[in-house]
């Protein structure tokens, strides 16, 4: 994809080679873990490279921009895009949902699958997702997870915090 275009849940193919990425990462995870991914193809293929029983979980995809997907940034109305920035929980691109509605899917996602003393998992997914888990299991405030950076094929470890901690 082009820089400077605006995507979330379009599903695109990978710009980056999913098998050699894959490579480093796979020796970094245990034998036997649960991977989860989110089922947009930039997931997939890596989630497919790195084990073999990938279970897909639809809460884990990007956030959808609505009709500002595949736009160029540059082109989106400035007035819509000072309305998300002014209040970027809350705000809902024409067409498409509110980051509070990613949070909320992410956040079922988490109180399912993730317990202080429940099983490994390992995640497939995409840097606005990330930024949601880790800033819920780090317990950040919205403007600490929203600053959070992660880039493709990066391996990120979070524990999942004991009850009532």
């Amino acid at each position: 994809m082009a820089p400077g275009i605006c995507y979330g849940a379009t599903d695109l193919d990978l710009a980056d080679d999913a098998l050699e990425c894959a490579t480093g990462l796979r020796e970094l995870l245990p034998e036997r873990i649960s991977l989860f991914s989110s089922p947009m193809r930039r997931c997939r293929r890596l989630a497919e490279a790195l084990h073999s029983a990938v279970q897909y979980d639809a809460r884990l995809r990007e956030m959808d921009f609505g009709d500002w997907e595949l736009q160029p940034w540059s082109r989106i109305p400035r007035a819509e895009l000072d309305a998300w920035a002014a209040a970027p929980m809350s705000y809902v691109p024409p067409g498409g949902e509110s980051v509070a509605s990613v949070q909320a899917r992410v956040a079922a996602f988490l109180q399912e699958r993730c317990r202080p003393d429940g099983e490994d998992l390992a995640l497939v997914t995409h840097a606005g997702v990330i930024r949601i888990v880790v800033g819920k299991l780090r317990s950040l405030d919205e403007p600490g997870w929203f600053k959070l950076r992660f880039g493709y094929g990066e391996l990120t470890v979070v524990e999942v915090p004991a009850q009532g901690g």
